[in-house]
């Protein structure tokens, strides 16, 4: 049977954030709005919302930012785009069977993931337009503003959770925005992928933008700059959940107590659909490129770091991942340390959507534009940032969100009267 009266989950210690975010209510528009990170941000929304469970792995819940002004979680409507027909109720009950979501939350939630699935529009494929990718950079931005109008929404985010594409070594790079319009207007040509032409319906609708996939996406250089003139604050890019959040914690231990890192061998064993996506050899490289990118930022170029990711269909959404790192220590000494992760990655995930929500709606109030390097905390490939060292990131993000909530109040102070 169904649960029906979903108690408060106690179980963290984490405080529920308080706020003194002013600036209405925000939008979180989801590129693969019908995912499973897309079905788990909307059920934990609606649980965090309603005061049902404690935000447990959101970031921005801890104290560190309790004085921020960043909107709160009855602040947050979903909406996005998918290609996928099927609704997210039914996606919700498919996680709860298989057991990564407790049933009473998704039984709480059946009414606002009902909403949230009215808001889903259908996603860019190239394989269904018939028109040219300028017509469907229009169609994608006039959704979103129409979603904006339709809620009354101050600020719009725009997150791209969508699967993974492969790489297109073919693809030609486009320097100058009116040379890419005109590209664009071509009917005879497909010149952005799927990803990126959603990144320019984010900027063409005037919402910031998080990458939370290795995919193009905003990581073209021209869109950047397109970005950046028409201040849209931005950030990516590919979400640091699981695995590589581990070695950007670890790595920097074993440089500042001298060792000498040889190799860093990782494995993945993952099924559900990413497991299936990532199956593809092309579109495998680029996740492969964004999780070891870091690691050689940390330990060196020198390091040998094999590393496979496999599906394996029986784990369904659990993702393992096994990690051997060979070090000498002092007088050549051997050093040998292993490491086990195993977690839903989507759980993983979905509160940090919810943190770059809030972080980049904070941003785009005290009129931020441009790359938010501060932001690459939450990436594996992080956009305007050459820093991995997690403890790093994580003092980073701290003092630019207090520095730039601060900013903001100062802002909204309502200036005084001379008498």
């Amino acid at each position: 049977m169904l649960d029906t009266a979903p108690p408060l989950d106690t179980d963290s210690n984490a405080p529920t954030p308080t706020t003194g975010w002013t600036d209405g209510r925000v939008g979180v528009w989801l590129v693969g709005a019908r995912g499973s990170v897309a079905t788990a941000v909307a059920v934990g929304l609606h649980a965090l919302a309603a005061g049902l469970a404690a935000p447990t792995g959101c970031a921005t819940a801890g104290a560190e930012f309790a004085g921020v002004p960043l909107p709160g979680f009855d602040d947050l409507v979903l909406g996005g785009h998918d290609v996928s027909t099927t609704p997210l109720a039914h996606r919700a009950q498919a996680l709860a069977d298989s057991g990564m979501i407790p049933q009473r939350y998704v039984t709480a939630a059946l009414a606002g993931l009902e909403q949230a699935d009215a808001e889903i529009r259908p996603g860019y494929h190239p394989g269904t337009h018939a028109g040219t990718q300028a017509a469907a950079v229009a169609r994608l931005a006039d959704e979103i503003l129409a979603f904006r109008d339709r809620h009354g929404l101050d600020h719009v985010v725009v997150v791209d959770i969508s699967s993974t594409e492969p790489i297109a070594a073919d693809r030609p790079e486009f320097h100058d925005a009116v040379l890419l319009a005109a590209a664009l207007a071509d009917p005879a040509r497909a010149v952005l992928p799927s990803s990126s032409i959603a990144a320019l319906a984010a900027i063409e609708s005037g919402s910031a933008y998080a990458g939370f996939t290795p995919s193009a996406g905003l990581s073209l250089p021209v869109l950047q700059e397109l970005a950046a003139q028409r201040g849209i604050p931005f950030a990516g890019q590919d979400g640091k959940t699981g695995e590589t959040l581990i070695r950007t914690a670890l790595a920097p231990m074993f440089g500042a107590r001298g060792m000498h890192v040889h190799s860093w061998a990782g494995a993945n064993l993952l099924g559900g659909g990413d497991g299936a996506t990532l199956a593809d050899p092309e579109a495998v490289q680029s996740k492969l490129a964004s999780k070891t990118r870091g690691l050689r930022t940390l330990v060196g170029e020198h390091v040998v770091a094999p590393l496979h990711i496999d599906n394996v269909p029986d784990l369904g959404d659990i993702k393992t991942a096994w990690d051997h790192i060979h070090a000498e220590g002092f007088l050549g000494s051997r050093i040998t340390m292993q490491t086990i992760w195993s977690a839903y990655d989507s759980m993983l995930a979905a509160p940090l959507v919810l943190d770059l929500a809030r972080l980049l709606a904070l941003a785009d109030a005290a009129g931020a534009g441009g790359v938010v390097p501060e932001l690459g905390f939450f990436f594996k490939d992080p956009w305007g940032s050459d820093v991995h060292d997690f403890g790093q990131q994580t003092d980073d993000l701290i003092e630019w969100a207090q520095s730039t909530g601060a900013r903001l109040a100062v802002a909204r102070r309502p200036a005084r009267v001379a008498r």
